[in-house]
């Protein structure tokens, strides 16, 4: 081989050479300097076991704000949509946590379109070094039931001092007026009127409350509506037969419901009573019976002074009155719709209303029936 030959291969192997040499150079310099892979923090086992059996909304946060773990109720609550936080006042607690560690709690207002505003409790405190955990509490009924509370004992409160204030001004009266007879007798009267007002409508209240307290219904019973409605028609006999009002009772015979005896006593009282207060006099109240497979209607009809269409969502609310001046006239006290929708609720039925002004009104109650009740047991027993 003759030496330029010689001097070309020897260049073309060292070319080779150093090209190895370079590569596995780089090659070793990025094993070198290759970055680490980040493991993803588990749920611990535990952790996982004990949120499948929470019955609060349990979240578990990795540190880059991405669910791992939610309990079903979580989901339902509409805290999480697939590995994501959907309240963002709640993102924000669980950064905070996972800056410095601190436990931290707070009563959160959910709103999302299309869903009814929730109240909630959030407690969020770390789980380990990556992970952050959020209990989440759903106290929306709690928070409503106290505004109920609070708006009934201030209406309670504002009831009580309008008979109150009058029978004082009225005992005031018959003080000054000891020497004139005629006065006397007369503020007399009066003050008879309003402490009469004064008992129905602590009665009332001490009713709607005892009703309050028996739900749910804990030992429901057939209840027989033939003596239900005559004991509410001869309830408001006097007041009727003051009015020269004719109460009349049609209908089915022997029915029965299933339910409690005095909730549906109350109820049924209720609705004739207010037929006859606000029916004119020389006039008719219809009370109806009928049923059907599952449910049985009470009907009560009369010719009084009707509701305006505007008011009829509301004559429902505790003490709303479509017409105060004339609820003093007759004595209402506002409470008498309102047991007889507690009443409905309780028992799982409902109470619906048709009027016009001028023309009456007709209250529909309607009610389980009894026998119905029985032929479901009987299916669902083996």
């Amino acid at each position: 081989m003759d030496p330029t030959t010689q001097a070309f291969l020897a260049a073309i192997i060292g070319a080779v050479v150093a090209g190895g040499a370079v590569l596995a150079w780089h090659v070793s310099d990025r094993q070198q300097y290759a970055a680490r892979p980040v493991e993803t923090p588990v749920v611990p086992p535990g952790v996982a076991t004990v949120l499948s059996v929470l019955r609060s909304s349990a979240v578990v946060v990795d540190d880059d704000d991405t669910v791992l773990k939610a309990s079903a109720p979580a989901y339902a609550l509409g805290l999480v949509r697939g590995t994501r936080l959907l309240a963002d006042e709640l993102a924000e607690m669980v950064r905070q946590v996972r800056r410095d560690g601190q436990i931290r709690e707070t009563e959160i207002l959910m709103t999302r379109e299309g869903v009814p505003v929730r109240n909630v409790t959030a407690r969020v405190a770390p789980l380990g070094s990556r992970l952050v955990l959020a209990l989440v509490e759903d106290r929306t009924r709690e928070r409503r039931v106290e505004a109920v509370r609070r708006d009934f004992v201030a209406n309670v409160s504002h009831e009580l001092k309008t008979p109150v204030g009058a029978l004082r001004l009225l005992a005031e009266a018959v003080h000054e007026a000891s020497d004139d007879p005629e006065a006397v007798e007369r503020f007399a009267d009066r003050m008879l009127t309003e402490s009469d007002r004064l008992s129905k409508l602590v009665q009332q209240i001490i009713e709607l409350s005892r009703l309050q307290a028996d739900a749910p219904l804990d030992a429901p019973v057939a209840v027989d509506l033939d003596e239900v409605v005559q004991v509410a028609v001869d309830t408001s006999k006097i007041d009727a037969e003051d009015k020269r009002i004719s109460v009349i009772v049609h209908g089915t015979e022997g029915l029965e419901v299933f339910g409690n005896e005095g909730q549906v006593m109350a109820a049924v009282s209720n609705l004739v009573a207010n037929a006859v207060s606000y029916s004119e006099p020389d006039s008719t109240v219809l009370v109806t019976t009928k049923a059907d497979d599952s449910t049985v209607e009470i009907s009560v009809v009369d010719q009084g002074i009707g509701i305006p269409a505007g008011e009829l969502d509301r004559i429902f609310e505790r003490f709303y009155r479509v017409d105060p001046a004339r609820h003093r006239s007759t004595g209402g006290t506002g409470l008498g719709l309102s047991i007889v929708k507690h009443v409905a609720a309780t028992h799982g039925g409902e109470v619906r209303v048709w009027s016009a002004e001028g023309q009456g009104s007709t209250f529909t109650l309607t009610l389980p029936q009894h026998h119905a009740h029985e032929r479901q047991m009987q299916e669902e027993s083996p």
